[in-house]
C-alpha cells in the first residue's frame, strides 16, 4: 500500500525571488504545509487534540529551481518514528523530476503543557498505517 500523500501547487508571482525562481523560504513553507495536510488526513478518524507536532530539524537539498507558473507535485511520507520523534520525507517535483528533497524531524508535544511527549501507541499506529 502506498502511504505517500500527494498535492499539487502552481507557482505564483509572489513566490518568485530576485533571481527569477522560487524563493527558498517558499519551499520550506510548502514542506510545512504538506506535512500538516498529511497529518490531518492520517489522523482524521483520531483527532489527537491533546498533541501538537513541532519541527526540530529541516534538511533540504535544492537540486533544481521552480519558476513562475510551474506546476509542482509535492509528495510526502513518514519515515522512522520512535521515542518523541518522527521523521518525514518531502519531495517537490516538476514533470516527474525531483527539484527539492527535504527530511524533517518532528517532535511530539503535549498541547496543554507544551512539553515533549513520548509518541503513544495509538499515534504510532496511525503513522505506520495500523489503524
Amino acid at each position: 500500500m502506498d502511504r505517500r500523500y500527494y498535492t499539487e501547487h502552481t507557482v505564483t508571482s509572489e513566490e518568485i525571488d530576485a533571481l527569477g525562481h522560487v524563493n527558498n523560504i517558499c519551499y520550506i513553507q510548502w514542506v510545512q504545509n504538506v506535512s500538516e495536510e498529511h497529518w490531518a488526513v492520517l489522523s482524521k478518524h483520531h483527532p489527537f487534540d491533546s498533541y501538537v507536532w513541532v519541527v526540530l530539524r529541516h534538511e533540504i537539498d535544492y537540486l533544481s529551481a521552480a519558476k513562475l507558473e510551474d506546476k509542482i507535485t509535492i509528495r510526502t511520507w513518514v519515515g522512522d518514528t520512535y521515542g518523541v520523534k518522527s521523521v518525514r520525507f518531502v519531495e517537490l517535483l516538476k514533470d516527474g523530476k525531483i527539484l527539492v528533497k527535504a527530511t524533517t524531524t518532528w517532535c511530539l508535544l503535549d498541547k496543554k503543557t507544551m512539553k515533549v511527549r513520548r509518541i503513544p501507541g495509538e499515534v504510532l499506529d496511525v503513522l505506520s498505517g495500523v489503524q
